[in-house]
């Protein structure tokens, strides 16, 4: 598939509702994740990555650190505020195989830099583990179902 034109930046307020209907495509539609279950408590502390390009929103991600991160993820050893927690991935159909998600996964872990985050966590879907793991990620701890019926597994990266 061809490169698509794509700008990502991090989401302003304004941007929410763009991040939102991707996921909304990618999760609730194609993945049947519940709509209460995707659209969660945190998006309101979460950092949010969009990319656009010339038909509007192509992908989103989002990641949590600090307070809402060891929160959430406390059950994963997320205890510091040094951890990125990256969730919430999303390319849609159109954009899929352009390189949209690695370029959103490295616009995650530069603005958790610049924010003076030293690691990424997440927890990946098991057939996108190869997908983090050519971006640098090594995958630890047992395959898991974090609540939505799809196996999971917990990957993480030092920055």
């Amino acid at each position: 598939m061809s490169r698509v034109p794509a700008q990502v930046r991090v989401a302003g307020p304004g941007e929410l509702e763009d991040c939102f209907a991707v996921r909304r495509e990618v999760f609730v539609t194609e993945q049947n994740i519940p709509e209460a279950e995707e659209m969660d408590a945190y998006d309101v502390h979460a950092v949010h990555l969009l990319a656009t390009g010339p038909s509007g929103p192509l992908g989103t991600a989002r990641f949590l650190h600090g307070g809402p991160a060891r929160r959430k993820y406390a059950h994963a050893g997320v205890d510091d505020d040094l951890t990125a927690v990256l969730g919430r991935l999303a390319v849609g159909r159109a954009a899929r195989g352009t390189g949209l998600g690695a370029a959103l996964v490295r616009a995650v872990e530069d603005e958790a830099r610049r924010l003076g985050l030293t690691r990424v966590y997440l927890e990946s879907q098991t057939h996108a583990l190869g997908f983090y793991e050519r971006l640098g990620y090594a995958a630890h701890g047992p395959v898991f179902d974090e609540g939505s019926g799809i196996p999971h597994r917990a990957m993480s990266k030092p920055l």
